[in-house]
């Protein structure tokens, strides 16, 4: 070992104008005789006055200058040393002599005080130097350099086990261990894992003296991150999660259960190595069993996010990619029955996420155990992206790319769409290459109308006639085309027959096939509401709460109420309405012979005439203002009363979510009427009653529920009518916004704080 005295003669040499080394000076500088309990004799060495070398490292770094609050000339000093002592090896040097005394018994205070300061070095002088730190002593090149001297430390090891000497490993895997709790694993990796993953190749000695480093660190689950290949980490790590419990715990639940945050080249390697191995496998199947009852559990899917319900099944998929055909024999009933439980599961949520991915796992299982037997089939339109892989795959690679693609698939769909527009413009190329001799010019047939033999109905209750009279498949179809032009251009006879008419929409079921039939009935029963507001509002929403209605209808009449309002919401200039062109039948009164029944004509255009006017500003009206309350507070008012087939606080609680975003809309649109902070009141009351709901879709939709409150009622009204409840309610969002699994709730729940922080700043920044 590069003994300390060296050190110091070569710091007295470099430096003269150092004071000599007197036991004042020790003792006030370095503390020599405290630490190591001799007494001082002045003429000796350092080694003759019983100052062990380690001892003297430690006190000299832990109480001489380089703790020292005055940069200065002994400091500067002292990094010098330090500089010299790791580039000339000292720190193998110092950790080789750690290990010899270790096999030797040693002082277990001593290793952790040398454990530290070799760990930390780096932060302490960075603390010390403030900003001034030399480039060696960087993290980015300090845990490189160690982790070099790391193997040199295990080379001498290597070369004291061949020759029959005894030595300690543990110190070295300490160390290894600290800076991975640290941060620093990927400094120190990058230089240990290509040489070890060459070491271990064929020399047995250096694969379990790697079993033994990884074995002693104490936090495994950075050391996993390291391989390349699966093979690579079976060569680097052995049996280890065979033989030691902590890291089987590490590999069959931290890395899997406990977190989602490795990457999927992690999941593959970690997996892979579970599967390389005869000795291994019952792991692997282990881990698989967990996996799959952590997806079936309908509590996990409540309450997991969406991120560690795509890393699980990512896992399971992997797992199932490299089972043994025997091994799915054997268990081949138990995976049969988590599918069918994990499947209801995913299908029951309201997150179209969840659902999608529940559909591709219960794909991909159902395929890898039915090899003969009829398989899981799903009509879904994510099958479009998943036709995007090669056909050639592999089960694991299919499976894999499909889980990590359904996520983005709106991201390669903006990326594919350029090329598709660029093949297709190539594609035209070629051929008018090939037709180029052709001179006949294509007629251009773009505004071209299919000619039809039926006509469409003219009035509103001929189509009333023909959706509800016997099946006609052209009359169906035109009248459903041109339903909603009639409405809008029919206002008077529409809002004769609107309740009947609504119900005829609400009730219509597709006769015959139609692309966009549900998209013509929603428009025609928006069209109809916006027509006649309050009695078919009425209408909608006491159904919305009545028996024998399916789950689509009711949130076709919550769609179609939100849509509504939003049209009425819009600000219209009076005697140009949207929706009416036909003129409203009046009673014209002639005029009588007394002036005095026309006084206040006269007196207006008096006012008139002699009024400056400089520009003309025509007042817009929306008629939202009149009707907010037909549309919001009956469908706020029964939410909690139970029905026979219907049952928004129990099983129904994806219309319960839809009901919570609904209101918010309605909300939303209503602001700047009268009806506002009575609504706002109301919804509050709403989302206090429910704020602890289990389902993420729910609690999204309240939230949004608070947030359309804050921007639709005045403040003024806010602090006079709820200011407690908004007490509450922000430390309710502060909770939401630290513990909620859901991560669109915790964005959800952060805006609506912000919002309350705006509101508190605009009412401090107002006139008292």
């Amino acid at each position: 070992m590069l003994s300390l005295a060296k050190i110091f003669h070569l710091a007295v040499l470099r430096t003269p104008k150092l004071p000599p080394w007197t036991p004042e000076v020790a003792e006030f500088h370095w503390s020599w005789p405290q630490c190591s309990g001799a007494s001082w004799q002045p003429g000796a060495s350092w080694e003759q006055n019983g100052c062990d070398p380690l001892v003297c490292c430690c006190s000299f770094k832990g109480h001489g200058v380089f703790f020292t609050s005055r940069p200065g000339f002994c400091l500067v000093k002292t990094v010098d040393i330090l500089e010299q002592f790791v580039r000339e090896g000292g720190l193998s040097a110092l950790m080789w002599e750690v290990c010899q005394q270790h096999a030797q018994a040693a002082s277990p205070e001593l290793q952790e005080t040398l454990l530290n300061k070799v760990v930390c070095l780096p932060d302490h002088l960075s603390n010390k130097l403030r900003g001034e730190n030399l480039p060696i002593f960087l993290p980015q090149n300090y845990f490189p350099l160690l982790g070099t001297e790391i193997i040199q430390v295990l080379q001498r090891i290597s070369d004291s086990l061949r020759g029959g000497l005894d030595c300690s490993i543990s110190f070295v895997s300490q160390v290894l261990g600290k800076v991975c709790v640290h941060g620093r694993q990927k400094e120190i990796l990058s230089t240990l894992v290509p040489c070890l993953t060459d070491l271990t190749k064929s020399d047995c000695i250096w694969q379990r003296m790697c079993w033994r480093l990884v074995e002693c660190v104490p936090d495994q689950i950075k050391i996993w991150e390291v391989g390349e290949r699966a093979d690579v980490l079976s060569r680097l790590l052995g049996n280890l999660v065979v033989k030691n419990k902590k890291a089987q715990f590490v590999v069959t639940q931290k890395l899997l259960l406990l977190q989602y945050s490795c990457p999927t080249a992690m999941l593959q390697n970690v997996l892979g190595y579970l599967a390389l191995d005869n000795s291994r496998r019952f792991l692997l199947i282990k881990v698989l069993q967990e996996l799959m009852e952590t997806w079936a559990s309908s509590s996990a899917v409540k309450h997991s996010p969406v991120e560690q319900q795509l890393y699980i099944s990512k896992a399971i998929l992997i797992c199932l990619s490299h089972l043994k055909d025997v091994e799915i024999d054997s268990h081949r009933q138990e995976l049969f029955t988590c599918v069918m439980e994990g499947m209801k599961c995913h299908l029951d949520s309201n997150l179209p996420r969840i659902r999608c991915l529940g559909m591709i796992v219960a794909e991909s299982i159902s395929s890898r155990i039915n090899t003969d037997g009829p398989i899981l089939k799903f009509q879904v339109r994510l099958k479009q992206n998943l036709s995007l892989l090669p056909r050639r795959c592999t089960i694991k690679v299919f499976a894999v790319g499909a889980v990590l693609c359904f996520l983005a698939w709106g991201r390669y769909i903006s990326i594919l769409k350029p090329v598709a527009a660029a093949y297709a413009v190539s594609e035209e190329g070629s051929d008018s290459e090939l037709d180029s001799d052709d001179d006949f010019i294509p007629y251009d047939m773009s505004a071209d109308k299919e000619l039809k033999k039926t006509k469409a109905p003219l009035y509103i209750r001929d189509c009333i006639e023909v959706l509800t009279g016997p099946e006609d498949v052209e009359k169906w179809e035109a009248t459903m085309r041109v339903l909603e032009t009639l409405i809008q251009r029919n206002t008077a006879a529409t809002q004769e027959v609107s309740v009947e008419l609504a119900k005829v929409l609400l009730h219509l079921e597709e006769k015959i096939y139609i692309d966009d039939f549900m998209e013509l009935r929603q428009k025609a029963l928006v069209a109809v509401t916006v027509t006649d507001p309050v009695p078919v509002a009425q209408y909608l929403t006491s159904q919305f709460y009545s028996l024998n209605y399916s789950l689509r209808q009711r949130m076709d009449i919550l769609d179609v109420l939100a849509l509504a309002a939003q049209e009425l919401s819009r600000p219209k200039a009076p005697g140009k309405s949207k929706l009416s062109s036909v003129q409203t039948p009046y009673i014209q009164i002639l005029p009588g012979s007394d002036s005095s029944k026309d006084w206040r004509r006269i007196v207006d255009e008096r006012i008139r005439s002699k009024t400056r006017r400089f520009a003309k500003v025509s007042r817009q009206v929306g008629q939202q203002s009149s009707v907010a309350g037909h549309f919001f507070f009956p469908l706020i008012q029964n939410f909690d009363r139970p029905l026979v087939t219907f049952d928004l606080l129990g099983d129904d609680h994806f219309v319960l979510g839809r009901l919570a975003h609904t209101l918010a809309i309605l909300l939303y649109f209503a602001v700047n009427t009268v009806a506002a902070a009575a609504m706002g009141k109301a919804l509050l009351e709403f989302v206090w009653a429910l704020r602890f709901h289990t389902d993420s879709y729910v609690r999204q939709g309240l939230l949004s529920c608070v947030s359309s409150m804050l921007l639709s009622v005045p403040s003024d009204r806010l602090l006079e009518d709820v200011i407690e409840e908004l007490v509450e309610t922000q430390a309710w969002l502060a909770d939401v916004a630290e513990k909620d699994p859901d991560g669109d709730c915790r964005r959800l729940a952060l805006q609506n704080l912000l919002l309350m922080e705006n509101l508190k700043t605009k009412l401090e920044a107002a006139p008292s």
